[in-house]
């Protein structure tokens, strides 16, 4: 005889993970519980740890799946023919750094940094998730490079030193000190940016 008890479907990936970024982004994840997010997506706890193991788990994936969604529009805009490499990496530069203060896919960021030093897992994870826009802003630079329009230099070693001029400024924006704002913040690392390259 079948089970006349309503079964729950599972929730789609996408949803579960859009649920999990906006509650890690307003509680931060050491007030988020895996109760308290099975109640939010209609499914249980131990639900949610079967297909993560743990909240660190979960908060790495979900910073996964929100870096695959910008990079989509990243790739688009990097592909953008009619642009020329300024104009690539002016796009590249808008779309690294935060919207503003809050901005969920930078929490996630802050909270996987805040957990790395502890977990081997975090860090290899992190490791992968910011290889795509290493290595887009590498062959941004070798092209550039080549057509004499930035000077000379190694490509890897100026886009880390980029990545991390772009890491300085985003961090204050997106935990909202004061006197950080999203238009200084463009304008001082397409500055900087510009003096690391060379500009011809």
């Amino acid at each position: 005889m079948a089970d006349p008890r309503p079964r729950r479907t599972a929730r789609p990936r996408e949803e579960v993970f859009a649920v999990a970024r906006a509650a890690i982004a307003e509680h931060g994840l050491a007030k988020l519980t895996m109760a308290g997010l099975g109640k939010q997506l209609q499914m249980s706890a131990g639900h949610l740890l079967y297909y993560f193991g743990s909240k660190d788990q979960l908060l790495l994936e979900t910073l996964r799946w929100s870096e695959e969604q910008l990079g989509g529009r990243r790739r688009a805009a990097l592909a953008r023919a009619e642009d020329d490499v300024w104009q690539r990496l002016s796009a590249y530069i808008q779309l690294y750094l935060p919207e503003g203060p809050g901005d969920p896919r930078w929490i996630l960021w802050v909270e996987v940094w805040g957990r790395s030093p502890a977990s081997a897992e975090i860090r290899q994870g992190q490791l992968e998730i910011e290889a795509p826009w290493q290595a887009d802003l590498v062959a941004l630079i070798e092209e550039g490079t080549a057509g004499g329009v930035f000077g000379p230099g190694p490509a890897g070693e100026r886009a880390v030193q980029i990545r991390a001029l772009l890491d300085g400024f985003a961090v204050p924006l997106a935990i909202g000190l004061p006197g950080a704002r999203r238009e200084e913040a463009l304008a001082r690392t397409a500055s900087g940016t510009a003096a690391l390259l060379g500009r011809r």
